[in-house]
């Protein structure tokens, strides 16, 4: 298989530098045609190694929290599309191996292949596999015909076209595998953009949908006849509303041992003289304006950052992990210290380098910030934990992966990166 790819790679490559312009306006089209159809080919490929890799815990066992964020690491896909490739690829393998055909013989694209995959299933539940497999035809000669969102729309009837006879009572079993894909797809997604702003994007079931819109409408409303807020800016800012409020109560859980809370650093200097910007926890960056409005109704803390930016002093120190020096962590590690992990700190508990239970001592110097994850992972795997010479953490992994066992960073905090923002470290 490699040898095989290798050689496509060749030819792709060969036709790629291929001049475009001299084509007659036909063979353009013939060679779009084909180009679309190579991908798709390709994807059934990747496809199928993904859904290997999957089965044998390739990622689990090279310390990766799931498939998806490998893949986001070793392809640099967003979590999202990372997601969607270990979904397409279980669907695939367990839904009909004629749609896999399919798409390996180029004659449907991957999103439609998920259509049919996911009508198939609910064919095969109400009328059995004789049925299915007449529909796989249908769908496959529609594919060619209707792009993915038409596709799904018609495949909610099919059965009026290959099974008439059962076709009102899978109608309503459509109706249901369609609640379940509803559940199964919600999410959303926090997508950090390079000046520190956050995108949002998502799905939301029925329910939250009501339960956001309930929560957020009678905050958008105009603050006047002279607000000159776009309908956009208002709900970004009856969020914010929502989340101060939030905050408020009191009754939000505990995230790593401490109240919730929005941790800004920033320098005293800086504060005092109102010129200082600031640092959330999680990376973002804020405006001078931004971090004196939030000391406006909030408790300051004082801490020493190294030149290297580790904290050498936070408040006092406790017995546990807890409050200052848990704020010490969260200032150094920034989340979860693992290469390739993008968790937060509030998702991440406290490790000590040296147990405690061997003699470690409750210090920075011998903690470490873990997801839960990735703390059950060291504890039982064969990775090793140090602070490098900056005094920031940095794992070495085991040989099998590694034979040199070079020490690795996570280069997904910006703490760990240099001035000119490469890594310092692999």
């Amino acid at each position: 298989m490699i040898e095989e790819l290798a050689q496509a790679r060749g030819a792709v490559a060969d036709a790629a530098a291929a001049p475009a312009w001299a084509l007659a306006e036909h063979d353009l089209v013939a060679a779009l045609d084909a180009a679309h159809r190579l991908e798709q080919q390709l994807a059934a490929v990747k496809l199928t190694l993904v859904r290997e890799l999957d089965g044998r815990g390739t990622a689990l066992a090279q310390g990766a929290s799931s498939t998806a964020v490998w893949l986001r690491d070793r392809l640099r896909l967003t979590v999202p599309a990372a997601r969607r490739l270990v979904e397409s690829a279980h669907a695939l393998d367990t839904g009909a191996p004629e749609v896999r055909r399919a798409l390996a013989d180029g004659d449907v694209s991957l999103e439609q292949a998920r259509v049919i995959a996911d009508t198939v299933d609910t064919v095969r539940a109400a009328a059995g596999t004789d049925v299915a497999t007449r529909a796989i035809g249908v769908l496959v000669d529609w594919a060619g015909q209707f792009d993915p969102t038409l596709l799904r729309r018609l495949a909610t009837r099919i059965l009026d076209h290959v099974a008439p006879e059962v076709a009102d009572a899978a109608a309503k079993a459509a109706l249901d595998a369609e609640a379940r894909r509803a559940t199964r797809d919600r999410h959303l997604t926090l997508s950090e953009l390079t000046d520190g702003r956050l995108r949002l994007s998502g799905t939301l079931d029925a329910e939250t949908a009501g339960l956001l819109r309930a929560a957020i409408d009678p905050l958008t409303a105009p603050s006047g006849q002279d607000d000159q807020r776009s309908p956009g800016q208002r709900r970004h800012d009856a969020l914010g509303d929502l989340c101060r409020l939030a905050l408020r109560t009191g009754e939000l859980p505990e995230h790593g041992g401490e109240p919730t809370q929005l941790v800004v650093t920033t320098s005293f200097d800086g504060l005092v003289r109102q010129l200082g910007t600031g640092t959330l926890d999680a990376g973002f960056g804020l405006t001078a304006e931004a971090v004196r409005r939030l000391a406006c109704d909030a408790a300051i803390l004082p801490a020493v950052l190294g030149s290297a930016g580790q904290p050498l002093d936070v408040g006092r120190q406790r017995r546990l992990v807890t409050g200052p020096l848990r704020r010490a962590l969260v200032l150094r590690d920034r989340g979860c210290a693992f290469p390739g992990c993008d968790r937060p700190p509030r998702w991440c508990d406290a490790h000590h380098i040296r147990h405690w239970a061997d003699g470690g001592n409750t210090s920075l110097a011998n903690a470490v910030l873990l997801c839960g994850h990735h703390h059950r992972h060291l504890h039982h795997g064969e990775w090793a934990v140090q602070l490098g010479g900056d005094g920031h953490p940095e794992f070495v992994p085991p040989a099998w992966l590694d034979p040199e066992q070079v020490p690795r960073r996570n280069h997904y905090h910006r703490r760990n990166m240099t001035a000119a923002g490469q890594p310092r470290t692999r």
